[in-house]
C-alpha cells in the first residue's frame, strides 16, 4: 500500500467505459494543432490541482504552496467539481483522432479520470474527512515529506500551523452535514479517533507532533533565526493549535461520535450498494462484479491453503494447519524484542534485497529510497508498512515506511514479501521508473492506478523466487502468507460490504486462512471497513500482470526474457489494467 496524504480525495468509479484501443496514427500534419491544445490543457490541469491541492503539491515536490492547506469549505469542493466538468467538455472539444498514438493514450487516460472524479460527486464522500487512518487529527504528518532546509521552509510551516484552525472548522462543517445527511462512517472506527486527537493535545508545546521539525535545524538556518523559530512554533501550538485541538475533541466525542453509524457495511449509506458497484470497478480498473470477485477469493483461498499444507509438512511441523498458524504467530524466535532491533532488522531485508534486482530487471530506476519508522502517534492504528513516493523533481526519495509499534506482533517471515511489495522492486520501482518517462505529462508520471499499482507490487512479492531470496520455508510461507492475505481480502471485503458479513465473522474468516497476528489482522478489517473496494485491487491487478507473464513466455518461448517482461510492464506508467493488456500484447507481438 503506498500512503496518501492528509484529507486525500476520495476518488470513485463510473462503471469502466474502457479506453480506447491502439489505433492508427494519423498524419502528422494533421496533429499539431490538436497535440499543443492537447498538451497546454495538461499543463493547465496540473498546475490547477497543485494550486487547489497545497498538500499534493508538497507531496509532488513542489514547494510553492507550502504555507497553505486545501480549502475544504462547501463552496470550495463545489467550486472544484464544477471545475472538473468544464475541463471534461474542454477535453472532448480538442480532436481525439488528430493526435498520435501516444497522446491518444494520454487523452484517454485524462478523460478515464475525469469521467470517474465527477461521477464520485453524487456520493459525496468528503463528508467524511476524518477516518481512524487519517484526517485533520493528524494534519502534523505532512511535515514527514516538508522540506526543512532554509529558514523559509520554517516560516512555511509555521504559516501552515497557524491555519489548523480553519483546517479543524471545515472539518466540523463537513462531519455536520455529513451527520444531517446519513453520510457517516461506521462507529467502531470512529471510536479509534479520540485517542489520535487527544495527541495533539499537550500541556507542553515541545510535546506536539507539529514542533518535531523545530527539534533540529540545519547548518542553513542561522543560529540567529533558530530561537525566534522555535518560540513562535511554542507560541502557535498553545494559542492556535492545541485549542483548535480541543474544540475538535468537544465536538467529535460529544455530538459526532453518537451519531456514527452501528453497521459496517458501505450499503449502510445512502445510494450505498451502486457506492460498492462503483469501487468495485474503479478500484480494480474491471467491470467485475462483487459477487464474482467474492468467487475468484474463495478459488485463491482454497488454491493457496493447499500451497501451505505442503510447506507445513516441508517443515515437518505435526499438526494441524492452524496450529501451525498459532506457532508462526507466537514462537519467540519470528520477533524482535525492540522497535530499534526491527526497524536494523528491516534495513538489513532492504540491502539484501538490493543488489538482487539486477536478475529480473534490465533497467533500475535512478531515485534512491531509504526505510523509515511509521510515526509513533498513528503507528497503532495503521497498517504492517506502507511507501511514500519520492518527489516528481527527485529533490527527495522514496521511503519505505514501517510499523515498530509492539514488535511482538511483527513477526520476521513476513519481511522479505513486504520489502518485496512496499519498496523495491514493488511501489518504489513503480513510482520511480514513472517519474523517469521523459514525454509523459505530469499527470500520467504521477498516476496511480490501484489495480496496476498494487497488482504490480502483489506481483513483486513473487519475483523474490527468481531472485533467489526465499530459501528459508518461513521466508516461503511468509511469501504465501502475504498472497493469501490478499486473496482473504477478495472474500471479506465484498463479504462485509454485499453479503451481510460481520466484522468478527471477517476477522475469523482471516484469523483462519492467515499465519498473521491478530494486532494486523483487526487493522485490516477495519481498513477494509473504512476504505471498501480497495483491498480488491490487488489480487485482482497480480492476476492479470501474472497471466500475461504467463501468455508472453507461453508464445515467446525461447525468447522470453523475464528482465524485459517485467521492464515492459513498468514502462507503461500507471494506467488500466485493459491498457496494460493491450501493451503487452503490442510487445509480445514485436518481439515475435
Amino acid at each position: 500500500m503506498f500512503k496518501h496524504l492528509l484529507l486525500a480525495a476520495l476518488i470513485v468509479a463510473a462503471p469502466a467505459a474502457c479506453l480506447h484501443a491502439a489505433e492508427p496514427a494519423p498524419p502528422a500534419a494533421s496533429d499539431s494543432v490538436a497535440k499543443q491544445t492537447l498538451d497546454a490543457f495538461f499543463a493547465a490541469q496540473w498546475e490547477r490541482g497543485l494550486r487547489e491541492s497545497p498538500e499534493g503539491a508538497t507531496y509532488n515536490g513542489d514547494n510553492r504552496f507550502n504555507d497553505r492547506w486545501s480549502d475544504y469549505s462547501l463552496a470550495a469542493i463545489e467550486k472544484r467539481e464544477a471545475e472538473d466538468r468544464v475541463a471534461l467538455a474542454e477535453l472532448r472539444a480538442i480532436d481525439r483522432d488528430a493526435l498520435a498514438a501516444a497522446d491518444r493514450l494520454n487523452y484517454d487516460t485524462f478523460e478515464w479520470q475525469l469521467e470517474h472524479a465527477i461521477a464520485a460527486q453524487r456520493f459525496r464522500g468528503y463528508l467524511q474527512p476524518v477516518s481512524h487512518q487519517g484526517g485533520v487529527q493528524t494534519a502534523s504528518g505532512i511535515a514527514e515529506v516538508m522540506p526543512f532546509t532554509s529558514t523559509k521552509d520554517y516560516r512555511d510551516w509555521l504559516a501552515r500551523m497557524a491555519a489548523v484552525p480553519v483546517l479543524v472548522d471545515q472539518s466540523i462543517t463537513l462531519m455536520k452535514e455529513g451527520v444531517a445527511t446519513g453520510n457517516v462512517p461506521p462507529k467502531v472506527l470512529m471510536e479509534r479517533v479520540p485517542a489520535q486527537i487527544a495527541a495533539q493535545i499537550v500541556e507542553d508545546p515541545v510535546q506536539s507532533p507539529f514542533y518535531r521539525p523545530f527539534t533540529r535545524f540545519p547548518d542553513a538556518v542561522p543560529a540567529a533565526d533558530r530561537k525566534a523559530l522555535a518560540a513562535d512554533a511554542r507560541r502557535t501550538i498553545e494559542e492556535k493549535i492545541v485549542p483548535a485541538y480541543r474544540k475538535l475533541q468537544a465536538y467529535f466525542g460529544d455530538e459526532y461520535l453518537p451519531h456514527t453509524r452501528d453497521g459496517i457495511a458501505v450499503t449502510d449509506l445512502p445510494d450505498g450498494a451502486d457506492y460498492y458497484t462503483y469501487l468495485a470497478g474503479y478500484y480494480t480498473t474491471t467491470d467485475l462484479t462483487p459477487a464474482q470477485i467474492h468467487d475468484i477469493g474463495l478459488g485463491e483461498v482454497a488454491r493457496i491453503r493447499a500451497e501451505m499444507e505442503k510447506l507445513k509438512a516441508q517443515t515437518g511441523f505435526e499438526g494441524t494447519l492452524a496450529e501451525f498458524f498459532t506457532w508462526l504467530r507466537t514462537d519467540p524466535k519470528f520477533f524482535e524484542k525492540t522497535p530499534e532491533a526491527l526497524l536494523e532488522r528491516y534495513r538489513a531485508v532492504a540491502k539484501r534485497i538490493d543488489p538482487e534486482l539486477v536478475k529480473v530487471f534490465h533497467t533500475i530506476p535512478r531515485l534512491p529510497y531509504g526505510v523509515r519508522a511509521i510515526p509513533d502517534n498513528v503507528a497503532p492504528d495503521t497498517t504492517t508498512a506502507y511507501y511514500m513516493p519520492g518527489a516528481a523533481d527527485g529533490s527527495r526519495p522514496g521511503y519505505y515506511y514501517v510499523n515498530l509499534y509492539k514488535p511482538e506482533t511483527r513477526p520476521t517471515w513476513e519481511m522479505i514479501p513486504l520489502s518485496l511489495h512496499e519498496a523495491v522492486p514493488g511501489h518504489h520501482f513503480q513510482f520511480a521508473r514513472a517519474l523517469e518517462m521523459p514525454d509523459a505529462p505530469m499527470f500520467r508520471r504521477t498516476a496511480y492506478f490501484v489495480a496496476y499499482g498494487e497488482g504490480w507490487g502483489l506481483y513483486a512479492e513473487r519475483l523474490g523466487y527468481d531472485m533467489g531470496l526465499y530459501d528459508d520455508p518461513y521466508d516461503r510461507m511468509g511469501q504465501l502468507a502475504y498472497d493469501m492475505w490478499r486473496a482473504v481480502r477478495l472474500v471479506v471485503d465484498t463479504g462485509m460490504h454485499s453479503q451481510g458479513w460481520s466484522r468478527e465473522r471477517a476477522i475469523e474468516y482471516f484469523m483462519d486462512n492467515s499465519p498473521k497476528t491478530r494486532q494486523d489482522v483487526v487493522n485490516e478489517i477495519d481498513r477494509y471497513i473504512g476504505t471498501p473496494g480497495q483491498a480488491l485491487a490487488y489480487k485482482i491487478g497480480q492476476l492479470k500482470i501474472s497471466e500475461l507473464r504467463e501468455k508472453a513466455a507461453r508464445e515467446l518461448g525461447p525468447k522470453f526474457d523475464l528482465r524485459a517482461y517485467n521492464d515492459a510492464v513498468l514502462e507503461t506508467g500507471s494506467v488500466p489494467l485493459d491498457v496494460l493488456e493491450k501493451h503487452i500484447d503490442a510487445w509480445i507481438a514485436a518481439r515475435k
